[in-house]
Formats: structure tokens, sequence, C-alpha cells
């Protein structure tokens, strides 16, 4: 059936939507065990709806040993029961729904849990059998099968082949608990496309593609060769079959899709978002821009005609679940982003993070097509310091210990500053520690101060919702952003209906364009009325 499709007033809600991602588990505890949950999340919508966001991305929250945060997922039709039920999930997709709020849910197409029916049975089976056709076993080489079958890295570093005591070795681009699929073989693309079925059978709006790039590999297993073109396993060409087979399923029900693809090419991130594959994809490339104003504009530029070459709308993200927090990544020296150089003792000033963050928030929201707010980030939440014996990111472990993981930005959400644990819900500590000083960014005693956070993040939301010249006015076009005449390291653009932005990365104060009105700023004006240093500002010409 077809009873979720929207009507043509609201089919692409997405191109402009401010969409909020939830990591369930450290969310809000609606049952006081430490850990996050969907009882937690209904209880929170009303928060939700004040804040001004159009939708929800829920990471995976399905039945899961959670050896990878949940993205190692042993059964797609089950919530984990640490989360609720499947009654709970489909009952908070319809509350939501009847307060404006859709829900877009993640699917980890790659890869599955070690813990899942096909995987177990693929062990059962041994060498050779159907059920193993369904992953990539292999023999290993060397005298006696002891060297890996390949040279391929993890994306969380070292090998990504495990050996079983049968002596056949098994791949996994991620966590050795999750074996990857092989999306050669008919009865993975089935799967799939009924997983995709039941969710739009629930109410979803849309679904969140985990490493979309990643799922198709070279038949062969070869090793790797730097510059080899296609490569064995990013971005192969057969990967575009798949998602034309999706969106078609897509369509029926009036779903979205949204794919987190990395690639640095721009002309091949493009063609996953041909009219018929994925409606939109994450835009790395300004997630991991540094705070420097010819970087950002350049990387705003390619974005915006990245996307244009195939009527795309552009995604504008600046953190998430993995990435370190804006706060404190604009407080170093170095305030891009890589995996590679994530390490530990960073010097940060919050301070500056804080004020370069707030400058942030008001350009992403003032850029044509849809935002990605992570959870905190409009409560300015900073990266925190995990203790070592805490530590639960498999990318911690399979990187000997150099790399501090994922955690720091997972902590559980403030929500109550006189309360237990900064008011998360828990009466026993939650899965992740709060670190001292938690409380003080408590959504409660931010919702009152008009300099909070909250409070410059809550209003640029009302005013993107309510101002047509910062949207796409629901249509397949997006209106254009128009570059202004500006001071070395400030950025001016217009967008229509004479809405201004202006963000000043230089070290001087700079002088305004020409305005009727200030709609909102980042951080005051200076007592001329110029723009601070790493400030920025919405006006109406």
């Amino acid at each position: 059936m077809a009873a979720n499709r929207p009507s043509e007033a609201t089919a692409h809600w997405w191109r402009d939507a401010a969409i909020y991602q939830i990591y369930v588990r450290s969310f809000a505890d609606g049952d006081g065990d430490g850990t996050g949950d969907l009882a937690g999340v209904r209880a929170r919508l009303p928060y939700l709806v004040e804040l001004g966001v159009d939708a929800l991305w829920f990471t995976p929250w399905y039945l899961s040993p959670l050896a990878d945060g949940g993205y190692d997922v042993a059964d797609y039709r089950t919530i984990d029961p640490a989360f609720g039920t499947l009654a709970e999930a489909e009952k908070l997709i319809a509350e939501a729904r009847e307060l404006g709020i859709r829900t877009i849910v993640d699917i980890v197409p790659n890869h599955v849990s070690d813990q899942h029916a096909w995987f177990r049975a693929a062990l059962e089976a041994g060498s050779g059998s159907p059920e193993r056709d369904l992953f990539h076993f292999r023999k290993g080489r060397g005298a006696n099968g002891e060297i890996p079958p390949n040279d391929w890295v993890s994306e969380f570093g070292g090998t990504p082949w495990t050996r079983l005591d049968d002596g056949e070795w098994y791949l996994h681009l991620f966590a050795t608990q999750q074996p990857d699929l092989n999306w050669a073989h008919p009865a993975v693309r089935r799967e799939h496309e009924d997983v995709l079925r039941f969710w739009f059978e629930r109410g979803v709006a849309g679904v969140r593609i985990d490493s979309a790039a990643l799922l198709a590999k070279d038949p062969a297993l070869p090793d790797f060769v730097i510059g080899s073109d296609p490569h064995p396993f990013v971005d192969r060409d057969e990967l575009h079959d798949i998602y034309r087979s999706w969106r078609a399923i897509a369509d029926e029900y009036g779903g979205v899709f949204v794919g987190e693809v990395w690639l640095p090419d721009t002309e091949r991130f493009a063609r996953y978002l041909r009219p018929d594959e994925l409606h939109t994809a994450f835009n790395f490339n300004f997630l991991a821009c540094p705070w420097e104003a010819e970087k950002l504009r350049t990387a705003i530029d390619d974005t915006l005609a990245e996307h244009a070459s195939v009527g795309a709308p552009a995604t504008w993200v600046l953190c998430n679940h993995d990435v370190t927090r804006t706060v404190t990544r604009y407080g170093r020296e170095e305030t891009g982003f890589d995996f590679a150089a994530k390490t530990f003792g960073t010097p940060t000033d919050l301070a500056l993070g804080t004020r370069r963050a707030r400058a942030a928030a008001l350009l992403s929201l003032a850029l044509p097509g849809a935002a990605y707010l992570y959870q905190g980030e409009e409560l300015g939440l900073p990266e925190a310091d995990i203790p070592l014996d805490r530590i639960q990111d498999p990318m911690h472990f399979r990187k000997n210990g150099a790399d501090p993981g994922r955690d720091g930005c997972r902590v559980p959400m403030p929500w109550a500053a006189g309360e237990p644990y900064a008011g998360f819900g828990a009466t026993t500590e939650p899965w992740l520690p709060q670190p001292e000083g938690w409380s003080g960014y408590a959504a409660d005693i931010q919702y009152g101060d008009p300099d909070s956070m909250l409070s410059l993040y809550r209003e640029a939301l009302r005013l993107r919702r309510a101002e047509p010249g910062f949207g796409t006015g629901g249509e397949p076009g997006i209106r254009r952003l128009t570059w202004l005449d500006a001071a070395p390291g400030v950025l001016a653009f217009a967008r229509t209906d004479g809405l201004l932005c202006v963000v000043n990365l230089a070290a001087e104060a700079a002088e305004l364009p020409s305005h009727s009105t200030v709609l909102l700023t980042s951080g005051p004006l200076d007592e001329a009325g110029r723009l601070p240093q790493d400030t920025a500002v919405w006006l109406r010409a």
C-alpha cells in the first residue's frame, strides 16, 4: 500500500527541511536504566516542536549487540529492547507526525551484525555452503591460508578480515562483528527492498543510508592499488542500479532517501543524486571545511554547483554522531575535520569555539537546501573527554588506542540542571559518563536565556521557516544564493525576498551592507553597528 504518500503541496518538504538527528541511546532516558529510549524521545517531542524542526533522523534503533553503537544490526524488523518495542516505535512515528514532524530511519546495507540470523547460519553451514554466499568468505593466502585474502584496510583500521576456526576468512570493512554482505547476491537485494517497504508501511517519511558508497565489491576481491579505477570497494558503478531499484520503492510511498556518501570527486558524488536515484546526500565537504572564509566560500560554491547539475538540493551539516562537536572543533588551531587527525589532548578554546559555532549556525541555516542538526548542537555541547576505562567505540580499539573514538560526541543530553545526571532521566549512571559541569549546558537553564545557544537556534529555525526567501518554496528548483561584495575574510550573500547573511571571519569588525532590519545576530554588534570577528547576522535589505 502507499497510504502515506504526501500531498502535492508537501511532496518536496525535504528540499529545505530542518532535520534533527537523534542518537537514541543518549537523547533521553524514559525508564531510568541509564540508556536513552523511545519513551524518552516521546516525552521530549514538545521540546522538538518548540525547537522548530521538520523531521527526526533516528540512528539505528534495531536489535543489536551494540558492538558499534547500533550500526551492527541483528534484525531490522525488531526494536532493540533497550530502546523499546516495535509498537512503541510505530506510536512515536505517528505522534511525531501529528505534531508536524516526520521520521527518517537509518538503514545499514553494507553489513549486518555477526549475531544476525544469516551470519549465524553461514557459520554453522560451513565452507562452500549457500549460506556463506550471502557474505564474502574466502580462503587465505600463504602456505596454510594464514594470510588474509587481500591487503585492504578496515575503515576502523587494521585488516578487514577475520579468520574462523575452519580456516576461512570473512570480510568486514568495519568492526569484526560487522560482516559485509554480498550485494551481488539477489537475496541480499530482495531482503533490503523488503525492509524498506516494512518501514515505509509504518509511516516513516524517509531513510538515511549508511556508508552508501561501499556496498558493491569487485567480485575478485583484488589487492588495492593506489589510483585503481574502478576502486575495488568504493563508489562502484553497480551501486547505481541498486539505488534505482530503491528509488522505485520510495516513490510508491512518497518517501525520500539521504545517503552517507563520502567522495572527493564531485562529479562522481552527483551521480548518486540523479532524478531516479537518491533524493539527497550528506555534504561532508562543508562539514569538514576549516573555519576560513575562502575555503568555506569554495565549499559552498562547489556544493551548489554539483547539486545543480542534477537538480538536487544541497544538505548542510556541521556535526553528527561520528564527528568532533562543532564547539570543540572550531576552538582548535586546526578547525577542519579529518578522522585521521583525531588525537587525545588537543588544546581547545571553548569560548572561541562557541562564538564560531554560533556564527556557523546562522551561516548553515541561511544556505539553500536542507539543514541537519545533531542533538546537543542547539545546546552548544562540547566534545567530552571520556575516561579511558569507559570508552566503548570500536574505532578507538581498532586503532590501538591512538584515536579517542567517537564517544565524546555521544554523551547523554543534559535537560535539567538541578536533577541527577542533568535530567537525562537515569536513576543509575548513564551508559557514558557526563563530564563535570555538564549540567551547565542543560536545556532548562538555556530556555529562558535570550543569549543562549538554544535561544539562537530556536529563533533561527523560526525565521528560517517563516521567511520564504530562505527556502525553496516547496518546488524542485533551489532559490539562488548571490554573493555580495565584501572585505577579505567576510562572507556576504543574498537569498531572495531581500534576505541577507553576513559572516565575519576577519580580524577587524566589518561594515554591514545597506539594510532596513537586523533579523538575528549570533553575537552583539559593536558600538558602531559593525559586525565583530567570528559573528554572523541575518538582515533584511
